[in-house]
């Protein structure tokens, strides 16, 4: 298959080509119109049936980020911390008593929650990089002790944590890409 030809000014491409996670913040805060702008394009996200199971505890209190952190990146998980020096964490959920996910789950043995969770999830961070902010999508984090610190009841599912803030410098690395033959292919598996 041969490599696809794209406008060189198409800004969507160009967005999500430049889109890396980052691991280094400034120590600046992110506005909360920022912040909500980036829920906003969590928000309008295509998910199954509209079920919508996305949700979001925007921890942005330093105080209570700190102590938040001291907890959920600690033993085997201290590796994480470097996300406690984002000016903003967010924790994202899904709700789990959606009954187009609870059959998705037991007829096609898809768990739709993760799916939605990740397109809302990629706006917000896609929606991040257009005003500047870095992202990085983490799962390895104390989720009983998060569960814990914040009283999260039983119908949210804790997917993932993500620190979020103006980065000190993006990563001059390269992103090695397999390529377009390697992964899709028209009309049959090659």
């Amino acid at each position: 298959m041969p490599e696809m030809k794209h406008e060189k000014n198409w800004s969507f491409r160009r967005l999500a080509k430049n889109r890396m996670s980052i691991r280094r913040f400034l120590d600046k805060p992110v506005e909360r119109e920022k912040i909500f702008t980036c829920l906003e394009a969590a928000r309008v996200a295509p998910s199954a049936e509209n079920s919508q199971p996305w949700r979001f505890l925007i921890v942005d209190d330093s105080e209570i980020k700190n102590k938040f952190s001291r907890k959920v990146f600690s033993g085997i998980y201290k590796v994480s911390k470097f996300a406690a020096k984002a000016p903003v964490l967010i924790l994202i959920m899904a709700q789990l008593d959606i009954v187009a996910h609870k059959l998705g789950k037991q007829i096609q043995n898809i768990q739709f929650h993760l799916l939605d969770i990740g397109i809302a999830g990629e706006h917000f961070v896609l929606q991040a990089e257009e005003l500047g902010l870095g992202t990085c999508w983490m799962g390895w984090f104390d989720v009983r002790k998060a569960r814990k610190f914040f009283k999260i009841p039983k119908k949210y599912k804790i997917i993932a944590l993500m620190p979020v803030g103006y980065y000190e410098k993006k990563p001059s690395r390269k992103r090695k890409r397999k390529s377009m033959k390697e992964i899709a292919w028209f009309n049959r598996i090659e």
